[in-house]
């Protein structure tokens, strides 16, 4: 299994070494120079999308809550459909139109005048809660390889961390689309094919699924987790929440910016549908049948470590079910998906250091060398600040992926559906949108979620879209924004 493990490793290391060959311009560091066709766009976005929250974090919830957990798993669905059917194309357009690199530049080029200030205060509210996505995969890779080698979790961190950061500092956008593409197959696989095993396993002793679940508590078997009334309600309508976060995370929309074109936002679009919907309903039938195995007593001493850390159910049953050989390949998927993540967050977030902050700030200090320089220093920095949040916090992987998630979602999520679908967006509501999805995540998080019990992603999300509605039609555009002042080019040169 550690050999299997290592050669995973090498692999990724030696695809990413591969397609980063050659010389790089900061461009192409950012945003690959529309290198990449539709469908491995659309593997790399969700292998981006579906970090270790998803086979650790979903997989976890659904052990520990039974079938209530389905409505996180909708929501997530929905947003991933929404995303890719709705705004994937218009994105690539206004990618085009504006030539931007980053979402910061995309909200910035769109309102001359106010291009500086936004795309600072945009890349200052990426950074911040990417730097808790990025810990939280690092903590899950720690989980992984502590279950599954008995190694100490602060080396399970450094191990996946350091390489993540020094592949990403190599090669950039180009290097970790090529290795997502590779991860999500492996991720894939292990979400596909390890629901079968667990459903033989289960046969062939006879053990039945819906009594054990009932077994575990009887709001286990409940759809609304024995909640009843508005408080079942606001409980379905925090876990669909989850939908409204996709449509502003710059980390899944710079796929869909670094399409090529029309024609290859089609096949993208398939592809990502599919592969959500095999990975949503794997990973749920995964935490279903750990609850089988240990109400049954097939999970040994396991069980009793499991009430403190639901989110190892996933290693735990691949070490009990599998041979060491398949184990190290599914639990390589494990690993993959944080890795991907992590590595895509990272660009992001030095992409938004440097070209929205310091070459904004000073933007005839830095030649195209510097800034990749910059860039790539960058990454070694943010992946350095996540290294010590992923050994000193105590969140789970769950946790972390949700406040970060609910920050990014609600701060950029209503700007970029009403930059696209509403001619009267101003910088207004651009402001209003980011500082008040911002501040509404941190303050409804650590003082009103857990008395209230609705999630921050909703009211965060609800906040930030009012408020900019609202401040677009106090504070309306005077200008023109920049999509309605280009015309299209004529064919002939003037």
């Amino acid at each position: 299994m550690l050999a299997v493990f290592i050669l995973y490793l090498a692999i990724t290391v030696f695809i990413a070494w591969w397609y980063s060959r050659g010389e790089k311009t900061n461009s192409t560091f950012i945003l690959g120079q529309k290198k990449f066709g539709g469908p491995a766009l659309a593997l790399s976005e969700r292998a981006t999308g579906e970090s270790a929250w998803l086979l650790l974090g979903l997989t976890g919830h659904a052990y520990s809550e039974g079938i209530s957990a389905i409505w996180v798993a909708l929501g997530c669905v929905l947003g991933i459909i929404f995303i890719w059917l709705v705004m994937a194309g218009r994105l690539q357009k206004k990618t085009d139109q504006t030539g931007a690199l980053t979402v910061p530049g995309l909200l910035g080029k769109s309102f001359p005048g106010a291009e500086r200030n936004i795309r600072l205060l945009s890349a200052v509210i990426i950074v911040f809660f990417f730097v808790f996505y990025i810990a939280a995969q690092f903590s899950g890779s720690g989980k992984v390889l502590h279950k599954t080698f008995n190694l100490d979790p602060v080396w399970g961190i450094l191990i996946g961390s350091v390489i993540v950061t020094l592949y990403c500092m190599m090669g950039g956008f180009v290097a970790v689309v090529v290795t997502d593409v590779f991860q999500a197959i492996l991720m894939i696989f292990t979400l596909v094919v390890f629901p079968f095993i667990a459903l033989m396993v289960a046969t062939s002793n006879d053990i039945h699924l819906l009594q054990a679940i009932e077994q575990a508590g009887t709001s286990h078997l409940s759809l609304t987790a024995g909640k009843s009334g508005m408080t079942a309600f606001l409980f379905i309508l925090s876990g669909l929440s989850w939908a409204l976060g996709y449509s502003g995370q710059p980390q899944l929309l710079t796929r869909m910016m670094a399409i090529r074109n029309q024609h290859d936002v089609k096949p993208a679009r398939i592809v990502a549908i599919l592969w959500t919907l095999l990975a949503y309903a794997g990973a749920i039938m995964i935490g279903l049948f750990g609850i089988g195995f240990v109400q049954n007593g097939y999970l040994g001493s396991e069980s009793a470590r499991l009430a403190d850390d639901a989110e190892k159910i996933l290693p735990v049953m691949v070490m009990m079910f599998v041979n060491p050989i398949l184990a190290g390949v599914l639990l390589s998927g494990v690993i993959s998906a944080m890795m991907s993540t992590a590595s895509s967050e990272l660009t992001v977030s030095s992409a938004s250091i440097t070209e929205d902050i310091l070459h904004r700030t000073f933007r005839s200090a830095f030649s195209d060398k510097k800034q990749l320089l910059l860039n790539q220093l960058m990454t070694l920095a943010v992946g350095v600040i996540a290294i010590i949040l992923a050994l000193t916090l105590t969140e789970t992987v769950y946790g972390l992926v949700s406040y970060a998630w609910s920050g990014i979602g609600s701060s950029f999520g209503p700007a970029l559906l009403l930059l696209l679908f509403w001619k009267k967006f101003s910088r207004a509501g651009v402001y209003a949108s980011l500082i008040t999805g911002t501040t509404s995540t941190v303050i409804w998080k650590y003082f009103f979620e857990a008395s209230t019990g609705v999630s921050e992603r909703l009211v965060s999300f609800i906040a930030a879209g009012f408020m900019a509605l609202l401040f677009s039609v106090l504070l309306p555009e005077k200008e023109q924004k920049i999509t309605q002042l280009q015309q299209p080019r004529s064919c002939c040169p003037r």
